[in-house]
């Protein structure tokens, strides 16, 4: 079986990297099955740091389609293009993709047009909202895949809901939390990678990407003002980078000088892991942060009015706030105070996602 793993931004690494290990297992173990795994990014792309690839223990992407605009349907269409001359000439059984990028709608629509086989990773997550691209590009990406991997039930039914059968749906748990998993049974825990500053004994890390958030500036200086007033003498440190650092510096001018709220420079995947574990608090409007809270237990406030992943509320640390200063500096109180939910892990977050995930590839051949 050759596979295709295909990512388009730095958190799909991240995530295939579980499969990438279990597919080497796999092969090791006598299985006939092999894998390539191709970035539609360049291979200079800044946002994608060299020691990550160390960090995961995978290999750099076999493939760089090279498509780096920034203009969505231009992307789309660029990636498209190259993809299907990748498999024109890599003989392919599986592609499988992850997440909900106009790249990953692009690979998706160029399998099932050449015939390939077509597995999703993180299916089954909504926002209902269909004016947000993803949205439009998670639709499409579930409606043409073979396979749909979901993290949790609440995925599942939101696939089934949909038209889904039931015989292409499986829930193989958190793929993300099988890094985490990983690391503290081969390597120990990630507090030994080393971090680029001395961090206090008690302290929250803030983290933003979602564009429409970063360009709201009146929306994002309100929230930022009510996280430095209601922190106290917490610290908080932001590892921010590009057009989110920006935002960032520029909100906080405007609210004046006396606060705790620190920018850093990004810090690489297992010393950002180690900051979160260590962390008393975590105020982020990522969805995959928010879940890596929960696995460590850490109080999480997410600037969203929805997750992908209801777990990571119903059972996790997670809180959400939407976009509402009152109520996040309300749970801010809460997070200094350490008046905190009880929470827990959720269902099949155990670290064997991605060996489901390769058994039911191998079984379906």
């Amino acid at each position: 079986m050759n596979i295709c793993i295909v990512c388009g931004a730095r958190p799909n690494f991240i995530k295939v990297a579980p499969v990438i290990r279990a597919i080497a297992s796999a092969k090791a173990q006598g299985h006939n099955i092999d894998y390539r795994l191709v970035y539609t990014g360049s291979a200079d792309d800044p946002t994608v740091e060299p020691s990550i690839f160390a960090d995961l223990q995978i290999a750099k992407p076999d493939e760089y389609l090279g498509v780096t605009c920034s203009n969505l349907n231009e992307l789309t269409g660029q990636v498209m293009s190259k993809f299907e001359l990748y498999l024109q000439t890599h003989p392919t059984d599986t592609v499988i993709v992850v997440d909900d990028l106009a790249s990953t709608m692009a690979t998706a629509i160029v399998a099932k047009k050449q015939g390939v086989r077509l597995a999703h990773i993180a299916a089954g997550t909504r926002s209902f909202d269909i004016s947000m691209p993803k949205e439009i590009n998670r639709l499409v990406i579930d409606g043409l895949s073979d396979i749909l991997f979901t993290a949790g039930i609440s995925n599942n039914s939101i696939a089934n809901r949909e038209g889904a059968e039931l015989s292409k749906v499986y829930m193989v748990g958190n793929v993300l939390i099988d890094n985490l998993r990983f690391f503290a049974t081969h390597r120990g825990q990630p507090s030994q990678a080393s971090l680029p500053i001395d961090l206090p004994e008690r302290y929250f890390v803030f983290t933003l990407n979602r564009k429409l958030l970063i360009a709201d500036r009146p929306k994002l200086r309100s929230l930022l003002e009510a996280i430095v007033a209601h922190a106290g003498d917490v610290p908080v440190y932001a590892p921010l980078h590009g057009l989110a650092r920006e935002a960032v510096s520029e909100c906080l001018s405007a609210l004046g000088g006396n606060h705790s709220f620190h920018l850093i420079d990004p810090v690489p995947y297992l010393a950002f892991e180690n900051m979160l574990r260590r962390a008393a608090g975590i105020i982020t409007d990522s969805g995959n942060v928010a879940e890596e809270a929960t696995f460590y237990q850490v109080p999480c406030i997410t600037l969203n009015s929805y997750t992908e992943h209801i777990e990571t509320v119903k059972v996790g640390t997670n809180v959400l706030v939407g976009e509402d200063a009152e109520r996040l500096a309300s749970e801010v109180t809460r997070m200094v105070s350490g008046q905190w939910k009880e929470a827990g892990i959720p269902d099949r977050w155990d670290g064997r996602s991605a060996e489901r995930i390769v058994q039911i590839l191998m079984e379906h051949e």
